[in-house]
C-alpha cells in the first residue's frame, strides 16, 4: 500500500509520526510531496490535496475540532435551532489567529495524543456547556452519553471547570432515548410533577410517565416510521389504554416546531387528572 492509499482510509490527515508508524519511510513521503501526490501541513502533518478540509483546516491554524464539530462528527443529536458553526480548540499559550468561526483557549480537561485533530469528549462537553443554553447543552449530552457508552457517575467526578458544564453533569441521566425526549423531560419538570423515563409497562418501555397513568410517547424524525413500528405502537397504545393509562403520542414536528401545543394538551389532561392513580 503507499502513502496516498494510507492516508485515504484515514480521512486524508494524519501526523508524520503515524505516519512513520505504519512504515512509510521520510524518503518515501517526500517523493509523494515532489510528484504532488501529497502535501505538508505545518510540517507535522501529511495530507492528500483533496483530505478531509475541516481536519485540514484545524492542522493548518494550529488547533483542533473542539465542541459542535466534534459532536457533529461522532454523531451527537444537536438540536436543529442550534447554529453549528466551526468551533477550534487552541492552545491557551498559543497566539491568536485569524479564524471564521468559534475558538476555544481554555486549558484541556483531558489530554490527547498530539496525533489527534479532535479534542477530548470531556472537553468537548465543557465546551457545549458554555456555548449552548441548558436545554440545548441537556440535549448534546444526553446524545453523547448514548453515543459514546458514558457513565452519568464518571462524568460528575470529572473536575469540570465550569459552573455550567458542573450543572450538566449533575443533571443529566443517560435515560432520555431522543433528544425529544431530553427537551421535554427540561421544560415538563419546571411544573414540579413526579416524571419517570424509560420505564417498562405492559412490556415495553414507554418515553415519559407522568404521575402515576399518564403515559407520553414521543415519535422521534428517525424512528416509528415503518409500518412494523407503527403498528407495534398503536398494539402498545391499546394495551397501555386498557390497562388504565393515558396515552399521548407527539410527532418530532410537534416538540420542536410547536411545544406551546403540546404543553396545553399534557397540560389539559393533568387538569383532568390523567396523571392521578
Amino acid at each position: 500500500m503507499d502513502v496516498e492509499s494510507w492516508l485515504a482510509a484515514r480521512a486524508g490527515i494524519a501526523h508524520r509520526d503515524e505516519v512513520g508508524r505504519a512504515g512509510f519511510t521520510a524518503g518515501a513521503v517526500a517523493a509523494a510531496v515532489r510528484a504532488g501526490r501529497v502535501r505538508r501541513v505545518r510540517r507535522v502533518w501529511v495530507a492528500l490535496p483533496r483530505g478531509d478540509g475541516e481536519l485540514i483546516r484545524a492542522a493548518e491554524l494550529g488547533g483542533r475540532l473542539a465542541c459542535l464539530s466534534v459532536a457533529r462528527r461522532r454523531g451527537w443529536w444537536i438540536p436543529e435551532q442550534v447554529d453549528v458553526q466551526p468551533h477550534l480548540h487552541f492552545s491557551p499559550n498559543g497566539r491568536a489567529v485569524p479564524f471564521d468561526g468559534v475558538s476555544h483557549w481554555t486549558k484541556p480537561l483531558s489530554p490527547v495524543s498530539p496525533s489527534s485533530l479532535l479534542e477530548s469528549v470531556e472537553d468537548a462537553l465543557a465546551h457545549i456547556a458554555s456555548c449552548l443554553d441548558r436545554e440545548a447543552a441537556l440535549v448534546v449530552w444526553e446524545s453523547a452519553i448514548r453515543s459514546e457508552n458514558l457513565s452519568t457517575d464518571a462524568l460528575r467526578s470529572v473536575r469540570w471547570r465550569s459552573r455550567a458544564s458542573a450543572e450538566c453533569a449533575a443533571e443529566v441521566n443517560g435515560l432520555s432515548d431522543s433528544g425529544l425526549e431530553t427537551i421535554a423531560i427540561v421544560r415538563l419538570s419546571r411544573w414540579g410533577v413526579p416524571i419517570r423515563q424509560q420505564l417498562y409497562l405492559a412490556g415495553h418501555p414507554v418515553d415519559l410517565l407522568i404521575g402515576d397513568r399518564l403515559v407520553v410517547q414521543l415519535d422521534g424524525f428517525a424512528h416509528h416510521s415503518t409500518s412494523k413500528d407503527r403498528t407495534r405502537d398503536l398494539r402498545h397504545d391499546a394495551e397501555l389504554r386498557l390497562r388504565g393509562y393515558t396515552v399521548l403520542r407527539f410527532s418530532y414536528a410537534q416538540v420542536i416546531h410547536d411545544w406551546p401545543a403540546v404543553e396545553r394538551t399534557i397540560g389539559r389532561a393533568m387538569a383532568a387528572g390523567a396523571h392521578l392513580a
